[in-house]
């Protein structure tokens, strides 16, 4: 029997990634998507260096989409919808085969929605958190995509009903991270010396990935690692910086709240910093699900505008206890949660002690992430490229 044509002739697939933790998730997609499709298949959109670096032709900025917050985003409309608008035109004319988002819902769902009028067929990787906040948001869901990926196993049920095509694929991270990596190990690939860092608490401090976040976080952070420093001899700590441009703000805030910490800064590394650290201090985020999967034990703070705390908090959009993704996923909670005026440098620095130095609330933590890491894990890229691919050759589309 000769092949189908339809089936084999290379795709067009257009994706639009928002944040790092989108380019991340993009990257082993698109790897899985160049290891099925034939040569000339292509793939394009807005993306990150990860995914560059997988095969995906950027045609913007991943930069563009980073932004936090309900009062933040407010300045970054008008260039957000001058962007909409060129991506809009863009695929219409080009029409690929399917257009996917990746994450950044309230971008790429009204994206999606447009290009969905327009005839294309479309699908969306990382459900938006209708089960904790905004649940009508699933008829606009059920309006934008053909098909909704989810990454954590109780969101389907959230579908239910919808007409929305929902399904559980796992989380890519969860493959593609290693949590037998030891801390002595993770130090020497550092470049620390083993005899001056083999047996000194290292403490890994990750203030968020974006600017607004590090505006709100660096200095409780800079404050608790001081405290932490007059309690612990030896003690030290390592930051990656996921961007330069964070680089001046966080060091600045380690110059005037902890000048006397040994303190490395390094250039992206956040899984190397994990690794090498016996306890995270962290902002609440993807990089949550990173630790929990590189088997660190943690604690989780965020602080954001006092508008944005006054919607999620006060005024009741958040409909979930926790915030944290181990947390949300986990059986029992187990990580201790700082937000907005608990963050103090105090708080943060009793809780961060505790991990290093109770081995009990350690061991809660890496058993309840050990079972959670056991479920995320089903090969969710191979899934994810599967689905991609099979909506794109759909005949009745």
């Amino acid at each position: 029997m000769s092949p189908d044509p339809a089936r084999e002739r290379p795709l067009r697939i257009a994706l639009v990634a928002g944040e790092l933790s989108g380019d991340l998730l993009g990257s082993s997609i698109v790897r899985a998507l160049r290891q099925r499709l034939p040569l000339g298949t292509q793939i394009y959109g807005v993306a990150g260096p990860r995914m560059v670096e997988a095969g995906c032709e950027a045609i913007e900025s991943i930069d563009q989409l980073s932004v936090m917050g309900l009062a933040e985003v407010l300045p970054a409309i008008p260039r957000l919808l001058r962007l909409r608008a060129r991506l809009i035109e863009r695929f219409t004319a080009d029409r690929p085969d399917v257009f996917v988002g990746l994450d950044a819902p309230d971008f790429n769902l009204g994206l999606a929605r447009r290009l969905r009028a327009r005839g294309l067929r479309t699908l969306h990787v990382v459900s938006p958190t209708i089960w904790a906040w905004r649940p009508g948001r699933v008829k606009g869901i059920a309006r934008a995509v053909d098909r909704m990926l989810c990454l954590f196993p109780f969101e389907p049920r959230h579908y239910a009903g919808s007409g929305v095509d929902a399904c559980y694929i796992g989380h890519p991270l969860a493959e593609e991270l290693d949590d037998g990596v030891s801390t002595a190990r993770a130090r020497a690939g550092l470049g620390w010396d083993a005899d001056a860092s083999g047996q000194v608490p290292v403490v890994a401090i990750l203030p968020g990935s974006r600017g607004g976040e590090l505006k709100y976080l660096a200095e409780p952070f800079a404050r608790a690692a001081a405290l932490l420093h007059e309690r612990i001899p030896g003690i030290r700590f390592v930051s990656p910086v996921a961007k330069p441009s964070l680089e001046p703000g966080l060091r600045a805030a380690i110059a005037a709240h902890a000048p006397q910490c040994r303190w490395d800064v390094i250039a992206g590394r956040s899984r190397d910093a994990m690794q090498a650290a016996d306890a995270v201090l962290l902002a609440s985020g993807t990089a949550t699900l990173e630790c929990l999967l590189l088997g660190r034990p943690m604690v989780v703070a965020y602080r954001s505008s006092r508008l944005t705390a006054w919607l999620m908090l006060d005024l009741g959009l958040l409909k979930t206890r926790y915030v944290s993704l181990p947390n949300l996923l986990a059986d029992e909670p187990t990580v201790t949660e700082l937000l907005q005026d608990e963050a103090r440098p105090a708080r943060l620095a009793d809780e961060v002690q505790v991990l290093l130095r109770d081995p009990g609330r350690r061991s809660r933590q890496l058993g309840a992430f050990a079972a959670v890491r056991a479920t995320l894990r089903r090969d969710a890229a191979s899934l994810a490229a599967d689905a991609i691919v099979d909506l794109a050759r759909r005949p009745d589309a």
